[in-house]
């Protein structure tokens, strides 16, 4: 079966790992091995395959091996259906990150049109509880995994609302200062809008259309003002000039898809995700995720890669064959990690299993 995989990957000098090497086939990859033998940090090496700061949002210089500090390295080798890729990614002396594909110098757009990455970590468990930053954060990457232009409007985005900001706080009121910045963030804004509903549409569109023993969630992207948008940008652009003397008063933007939000249900139980139990939360993301993947491989033929940090850990056993089942169903390499070799028994040669150890300060990668 055609699919996203890693079909080698080298890490040098990156957080715990000194030099090393894995080979892959594109079954999923059950990592493990004890607290802070350096498990994550394979995957967050895999991360940094797609577009973005990876799972960990961390900068160059903290992805640097200590005490060295020399810089990193990761290379991979990825296969998508019958083309392989050579993908390299660097630091050097805590310097911004450097990317070459196929030898020749490259930008983040273009690896989130060679391969697709999801991912579930510890971190996440608390989605439904905390602030609307980390859920926009959760559904531009899943919008981010649709549209691989969609971080690049965002990034213009983003940048067109600083300087904004920027002019409201010096208390600028001249209407022609404005005009220009409101424009273009009217037209990014109405396609990253955009962009995120057709996303949602395919989660949900996935959802119900798979068997699953996952409970599902109803999404809603939600705005803090309570706002109509539009899909026309004069429209959005009217709004932001309506906004500008009740912006004038706080110093910033008020109004526009930086103030969305994400609303989850637990659609069996009609109980916002928010007011679920540990488990049901935890639950619900592991089936978006799924769900993200399905609707990736019905999109684009292929299952995406995914990243899954300790979630078997929270799992019982029969959550847990089923969730094995899925991704195997899918036929996703999922890179996994879990503490013991017990928690991916259910697997058996279903996939390939790597034991990592720490040795005199570096982390040690075995093939099992």
């Amino acid at each position: 079966m055609p699919n996203f995989a890693v079909e080698s990957l080298s890490l040098s000098h990156f957080r715990s790992h000194h030099v090393v090497q894995i080979d892959c086939d594109p079954r999923p990859v059950a990592i493990y091995g004890g607290n802070g033998a350096g498990k994550t940090n394979i995957l967050e090496a895999v991360s940094l395959l797609s577009p973005g700061r990876g799972l960990r949002r961390s900068s160059a210089e903290e992805m640097t091996r200590r005490p060295e500090a020399l810089g990193w390295k990761v290379s991979a080798v990825l296969r998508t259906q019958d083309r392989l890729h050579e993908i390299e990614i660097w630091s050097q002396n805590g310097a911004a990150r450097q990317l070459r594909i196929d030898g020749k110098a490259a930008t983040q757009v273009m690896l989130g049109r060679i391969v697709r990455v999801l991912w579930l970590i510890p971190a996440m468990d608390r989605l439904w509880i905390e602030g609307a930053e980390g859920r926009r954060r959760f559904l531009d990457r899943m919008t981010l995994s649709f549209d691989p232009n969609h971080g690049e409007q965002v990034l213009i985005y983003e940048k067109a609302m600083r300087e904004r900001n920027r002019l409201l706080k010096n208390q600028v009121t001249d209407a022609h200062w404005y005009r220009a910045i409101e424009g273009q963030m009217a037209v990014t804004g109405v396609k990253i809008r955009k962009a995120r509903e057709e996303a949602l549409e395919c989660i949900h569109t996935a959802q119900d259309q798979a068997e699953t023993a996952f409970p599902t969630a109803h999404l809603t992207l939600t705005n803090s003002e309570n706002i109509e948008f539009s899909d026309n940008s004069d429209d959005f652009a009217e709004l932001l000039a309506d906004y500008r003397s009740r912006d004038l008063t706080t110093g910033r933007t008020l109004a526009g898809p930086h103030r969305d939000d994400l609303f989850g249900v637990f659609a069996a139980k009609d109980v916002p995700a928010k007011d679920s139990s540990t488990g049901e939360q935890k639950a619900l993301l592991i089936s978006l995720i799924l769900a993200n993947g399905r609707a990736l491989k019905e999109q684009t033929g292929l299952p995406p890669i995914l990243l899954l940090d300790e979630v078997a850990a929270h799992l019982d056993a029969a959550r847990r064959v089923a969730l094995y089942d899925e991704i195997c169903a899918l036929g996703a390499q999922a890179w996994m990690s879990g503490t013991g070799p017990e928690l991916f028994e259910e697997l058996g040669d279903r996939a390939q299993h790597l034991l990592v150890t720490e040795v005199e300060g570096k982390s040690k990668v075995d093939l099992q």
